[in-house]
C-alpha cells in the first residue's frame, strides 16, 4: 500500500506560517542589528574608564626614609653652574601582578620616584624635554624624562596617582591602533582623555599598528614590521623600497590622524617598537635609512633603548635625531637603579678630577680581571695582550672642552704601549698611543676604519707624561712637556666630536710587567 501525505488542517497551517515568519523576523533582526551591536561594543570598549587604585603612602613600602637618605649620599656633588642633561627612563606596564619582565609593581615605581625626589631630580614634560634638545638648556639642575611604552591600562589604574603623590610628569607612548582593544590591557580613549586633563601626562607616538613582527626573508626569520621590508610569500620576494615607504608612511600618518581625531596635541617624539631600532643583523630587508627619513619628516626626534652609539640626551643625540633611554625592568634592584642613574647623569670634567681613585666609574671591554681598574694600573691580564676601559661613557658623552693629563710607566720596548682615547663614543674619536721610543696618533673620521695620521720619534724612556687639550676645533698633544702634535678637527661640529675618554694598555710579552697608568687628571 502506498503511503499518502496527511493533509494539514487550516489551523495548523496558519500556526506553521506564523512560527516561520517569527523565526525569519528574528533572524533578519539579528543580521541587521549585528553590526550595530558590534559597533556599540567597540565604542563602549574604546571609552571604558577603569577604576583607579589609590596610591599607598610611603609606610606601605620597604624603601622609605633610610633609603632616601642613601640616595642623598649617593648623589654625586654637582657643580652649581652645571645643569645635567635629562636622563630618559623607559618603563612599560605597572601592575601588582608581575606579569612579565617589563611590568613593575606599584611599589617599585613609587620607590623609584621617591629615590629620584631624594636625589634632587625633577620630571620633565615632553615640551620641556624637546626644548632641551633644541636649546641644550635644562630647566632644572637634575632632571629625568619618564616614558611609558605601549599605553597600558596600568598607567591610569596605578601609575597616575603615584605620579600625583610625587608631583611628577610622564609621557605615554601610544600604539594608537590598539587603544581600547584587548581590554583590560590597553588604555581606552576616555582614560587617555582623563589622564591628559590631569596635566601629569602627555601622549607621544609608538606606531598605529606596526608594533609587531613578521617574516622578513624566505627562510621565515621574523623582524619588526616597522624597521624591515617584509617578505611577500605569494610573490616570493621582498617589498620594494617604494612599497615599504608607502606602508610605513601610511601607518605613521594613521597614528597622527588618531591623535588629531581624539583632540590630542600632535606628538613630537616617536619611540621605536620593541624599545630599539630592531638591529636584527644585516638582513636584506632592513631599511633604516628610509625609516629614519620617514620619522624625521614627522617627529622632532626618536627614542630607543639601543642606539648605534652612546646617545644620551645632548648635542650628539639631537643632531642624530635619536636619544637613548635607560630601560627599567622588574628585575632592576634598588642599588642597580641608583647605580645606573649615577652612570647616566652627565658630569663636567671638573666633577671627575682623579678617575683612577674611583674604580666604579670605569667600564671595561676585553678580559679585565673582574672588570677592575687594576688592569690599567699595573696588574695586567692573566690571558690576552690588550685591555681598555672607558670613564663613565654615558655621563661624559657630551664633553667638548677638557684637558687630560696622564703619567705612564713600564714602557718596556716595542712590545708594550699605553693609549688614551678622546671623543670616546663619537663618530670622530682620536687615539694617542705612546711607547718607549715614540708616539702614534690614530683617528677614525666619520666612523671609518682607524688609520694612523701622525707619528713621532721620542727619546727612549720607560715613562711618559702626556697631556691632551681637547676643544671642538682641535686636539693639542703634549708629551714630556713638549707640544708635538695638533690635530684640527675635520668636522668642527660639537654634535659629532663630543665624547669622553678611555684608556688602554698593551703587552705582547708574558715575561714582562704590564705598562701602567700611575696618575690621571681631568680638568675643564
Amino acid at each position: 500500500m502506498t503511503a499518502r501525505a496527511v493533509p494539514r488542517s487550516p489551523g495548523r497551517a496558519r500556526v506553521y506560517r506564523g512560527v516561520r515568519r517569527a523565526a525569519l523576523g528574528t533572524l533578519t533582526a539579528a543580521v541587521v542589528t549585528m553590526p550595530f551591536v558590534a559597533a556599540w561594543r567597540h565604542e563602549t570598549t574604546q571609552h571604558t574608564v577603569s577604576a583607579r587604585i589609590p596610591a599607598a603612602g610611603p609606610e606601605a613600602y620597604p624603601w622609605t626614609s633610610d633609603d632616601d637618605r642613601e640616595a642623598h649620599a649617593w648623589a654625586p656633588p654637582a657643580d652649581p653652574a652645571h645643569r645635567s642633561a635629562p636622563v630618559v627612563l623607559a618603563y612599560h606596564d605597572i601592575d601588582p601582578e608581575r606579569t612579565s619582565a617589563y611590568t613593575l609593581t606599584p611599589a617599585q615605581l613609587d620607590a623609584q620616584l621617591s629615590a629620584l625626589q631624594a636625589a634632587g631630580y625633577r620630571a620633565l614634560s615632553t615640551e620641556e624635554f624637546t626644548r632641551y634638545l633644541t636649546t641644550g638648556r635644562s630647566p632644572a639642575p637634575r632632571s629625568v624624562y619618564l616614558t611609558f611604552d605601549d599605553g597600558t591600562r596600568g598607567l591610569w589604574t596605578y601609575a597616575d596617582r603615584i605620579l600625583a603623590r610625587h608631583r611628577m610628569r610622564a609621557a605615554s607612548y601610544l600604539i594608537s591602533g590598539r587603544v581600547g582593544t584587548h581590554r583590560p590591557y590597553y588604555l581606552s580613549w576616555s582614560e587617555i582623555g582623563r589622564m591628559a586633563r590631569t596635566g601629569r601626562w602627555d601622549f607621544q607616538d609608538h606606531t598605529h599598528l606596526s608594533h609587531s613582527r613578521a617574516a622578513v626573508d624566505a627562510a621565515g626569520h621574523r623582524g619588526s614590521v616597522l624597521a624591515n621590508r617584509l617578505w611577500k610569500k605569494d610573490e616570493r620576494r621582498l617589498e620594494t623600497e617604494s612599497e615599504y615607504r608607502a606602508r610605513v608612511g601610511h601607518d605613521l600618518d594613521r597614528s597622527l590622524r588618531a591623535f588629531a581625531r581624539h583632540e590630542l596635541p600632535r606628538p613630537r617624539l616617536f619611540a621605536y617598537p620593541f624599545s630599539g631600532t630592531e638591529a636584527d643583523g644585516d638582513r636584506a630587508g632592513r631599511d633604516t635609512t628610509t625609516l629614519e627619513r620617514l620619522l624625521r619628516e614627522r617627529f622632532d626626534s626618536t627614542l630607543t633603548n639601543a642606539s648605534a652609539g652612546r646617545l644620551p640626551a645632548g648635542p650628539r643625540a639631537a643632531a642624530a635625531g635619536q636619544v637613548e633611554r635607560l630601560e627599567v625592568l622588574r628585575t632592576t634592584t634598588r642599588s642597580a637603579f641608583l647605580e645606573q642613574l649615577g652612570e647616566w647623569t652627565s658630569r663636567t670634567p671638573g666633577e671627575v678630577p682623579e678617575p683612577l681613585r674611583h674604580g666604579g666609574q670605569w667600564r671595561f671591554s676585553g678580559r679585565a680581571p673582574g672588570g677592575r681598574l687594576a688592569a690599567l694600573t699595573g696588574e695586567g691580564l692573566d690571558q690576552g695582550t690588550y685591555v681598555s676601559g672607558a670613564l663613565l661613557p654615558m655621563a661624559t658623552a657630551n664633553w667638548s672642552t677638557y684637558r687630560v693629563t696622564a703619567r705612564v710607566d713600564r714602557l718596556l720596548g716595542q712590545d708594550s704601549s699605553a693609549s688614551i682615547e678622546v671623543g670616546h663614543g663619537s663618530p670622530d674619536p682620536l687615539f694617542l698611543t705612546v711607547s718607549k721610543t715614540g708616539l702614534r696618533v690614530t683617528e677614525r673620521p666619520g666612523g671609518a676604519a682607524r688609520r694612523v695620521t701622525a707619528r713621532r720619534r721620542l727619546r727612549p724612556s720607560t715613562g711618559r707624561t702626556v697631556t691632551l687639550r681637547v676643544t671642538p676645533k682641535a686636539v693639542r698633544i703634549t708629551v714630556d712637556g713638549t707640544t708635538l702634535v695638533v690635530r684640527t678637527t675635520r668636522r668642527p661640529d660639537r654634535a659629532r666630536t663630543d665624547g669622553g675618554l678611555s684608556l688602554a694598555v698593551r703587552n705582547e710579552r708574558a715575561d714582562t710587567d704590564w705598562p701602567r697608568f700611575t696618575s690621571l687628571r681631568v680638568s675643564p
